[in-house]
């Protein structure tokens, strides 16, 4: 007998007799995401675009994946490169035209992928037309920011004060007094990025009517930005103050330094919670008319505690894909097989029963996968992310271990860099290196554009490193990837066990079963040098198994037959054997 979890409920089933749940589709998706801005340039300005996207949409359907996800497309100033929206519903002109959205999506529909859109809820522009009327407390518009008065400067009676000591994540005091309406507005990133007030129900129902504008185009759901900024503390709480928050225990923070401070007042309030579930009930309202499940990924680097929580509870589903950010924080270039067993087991100890679990490599915000772990394993973290329960996130260019572009202080454009003043450590806080353009192929400025020039400097090993030499190779990263992500989609994988063995402080194993199914082992090793090792603690492998798929550090061919009980890996080698 084996206990087997469908819906949330727990059955004993006998091996020959089990009958299995159907999945919904974002249960077993592999998400590529995508920056427009550096993926392809379809009009020579060295700036990525909608039309450039489409254009790249074969290379995703060839990779085997069915669902995109779009850092924000909308109208932007862009201060914080498309994170500063001043319309939810408008095209920024250098990205396209509606017109090149609609056609996106006609082509990806043909294609048979979905498109998952950005969702920046936290905060809009102080350049929009929302902020302007709250500026000058147009009826309705009033309370759509988070507006305070100053206190009093007691060395000077003609200045006043921001209203608390609360801070930006972009370095300095997160208030901005604002000439035309005589009050600070709180800002938790740049200046030019207010927060939004979801204490106001007017504010609440724009922003459910901006989810709504964007479903009724077909988009397949939504990845939720900065989720744990949403709420600040309620003002009538306090005596109708912001109170100052405490000084954290980093003690080699500066006061200007975000992390200088203890965020109790900013950060993961209550309220939060609850206006998730309300976005989810919106898209579950969707799938009720017409069928079609949407999804709702959220962000959030908060304790694994705190962030199981967007899942639900038990009266509300909330997020379907709270983003498991544990690889990211949790697993170094130094990290041994133990290491990584423990992180995958925190996730899979701590995830609700019934919900689905994922696993994220690396994104916009962060050093490419590849430079934190060091390109000889980046086949081994993408190998983890597929074969694991659930769904998998890729970051473009993670398929072909791309690595970070280096860029001096003048080449820097990430406001999280540039606001720091620091010529000397800038690269520290910049988001850049991970953000240059992806390699199409080895030809000028990487196939990216027709241009001549680009709008971050490639990396300097893009004729080398490149979707064109990776295709044309007999092995590649990108091969290796695109053979597991179309076993991703066998049955062993989307409803299989799992089972984690450290068969040595080296080598680490995954094994996915499934009565009257394949048995798939990945075998990651860890080591620069090379690692003999023995399959046998697994008890229910034969002595035998194929190789499915093979890394490029890999001496094992694709197809080959192994022995179980004593395989010698290469450095780095990651491989999949299936019965």
């Amino acid at each position: 007998m084996r206990t087997f979890c469908c819906a949330g409920v727990l059955f004993l089933v006998c091996l020959t007799t089990i009958a299995f749940c159907d999945k919904q589709w974002w249960q077993k998706a592999v998400i590529y995401q995508i920056y427009p801005r550096s993926f392809k340039d379809s009009n020579g300005d060295g700036i990525g675009d909608l039309n450039g996207i489409t254009q790249g949409l074969q290379h995703v359907k060839d990779a085997g994946i069915e669902t995109i996800w779009l850092s924000p497309i909308y109208k932007s100033p862009m201060y914080d490169f498309g994170y500063d929206i001043s319309n939810f519903k408008e095209i920024q002109p250098e990205y396209g035209t509606m017109q090149d959205f609609d056609n996106l999506m006609t082509e990806s529909k043909r294609l048979g992928i979905r498109v998952v859109l950005d969702f920046v809820p936290n905060h809009g522009s102080n350049e929009s037309d929302w902020f302007d009327l709250s500026a000058n407390r147009t009826r309705g518009y009033e309370n759509y920011f988070i507006w305070a008065d100053g206190k009093p400067d007691p060395n000077n009676p003609n200045k006043v004060l921001p209203p608390s000591n609360w801070l930006s994540a972009f370095r300095g005091s997160g208030w901005e007094y604002n000439a035309i309406r005589k009050q600070f507005y709180f800002h938790q990133f740049a200046i030019a990025q207010p927060d939004l007030n979801y204490r106001d129900p007017l504010l609440v129902e724009e922003m459910k009517n901006v989810l709504r504008f964007w479903l009724d185009k077909g988009v397949a759901g939504f990845r939720v930005d900065a989720i744990p900024h949403l709420f600040e503390i309620d003002p009538k709480d306090f005596g109708g103050k912001y109170p100052d928050e405490p000084r954290a225990n980093f003690i080699d923070k500066v006061p200007e330094e975000f992390d200088y401070l203890d965020h109790i007042y900013t950060q993961n309030q209550e309220p939060t919670y609850d206006m998730v579930y309300q976005w989810r009930d919106l898209l579950d309202s969707y799938e009720k008319k017409d069928g079609m499940p949407r999804v709702m990924l959220t962000e959030a680097y908060t304790p694994v505690k705190l962030t199981m929580r967007y899942y639900g509870n038990a009266t509300h589903n909330g997020s379907h894909l709270p983003f498991n950010f544990e690889f990211l924080r949790g697993i170094t270039k130094d990290s041994d097989a133990r290491d990584i067993k423990f992180i995958i087991d925190k996730w899979m100890t701590y995830m609700p029963l019934g919900r689905t679990a994922n696993w994220v490599n690396g994104n916009h915000d962060n050093n490419r996968m590849a430079s934190r772990h060091g390109i000889e394993r980046a086949d081994i973290m993408n190998m983890l992310a597929l074969v694991l329960p659930g769904v998998a996130l890729t970051y473009q260019g993670e398929e072909l271990a791309m690595t970070d572009g280096e860029l001096t202080w003048e080449e820097t454009k990430d406001p999280a860099a540039c606001n720091t003043n620091d010529p000397i450590n800038y690269y520290k806080s910049s988001r850049d290196p991970a953000r240059t353009p992806f390699h199409w192929d080895d030809s000028a400025n990487a196939g990216f554009t027709t241009g001549n020039f680009t709008w971050l400097p490639l990396a300097k090993n893009y004729k080398e490193l490149n979707l064109k030499v990776q295709i044309a190779a007999p092995k590649s990263h990108y091969k290796f990837y695109k053979d597991i992500v179309a076993l991703k989609k066998e049955k062993v994988l989307v409803e299989g066990d799992l089972e984690s063995k450290a068969l040595t402080n080296d080598v680490l194993a995954l094994m996915r079963y499934l009565p009257n199914e394949k048995t798939v082992v990945a075998i990651a090793n860890l080591s620069p040098k090379d690692s003999t090792i023995s399959l046998d603690s697994f008890r229910v492998l034969p002595s035998t198994m194929k190789v499915y798929a093979s890394s490029l550090n890999s001496k094992f061919e694709k197809g080959s037959t192994v022995q179980t009980s004593n395989l010698t890996l290469s450095p780095y080698d990651a491989i999949v054997l299936s019965t």
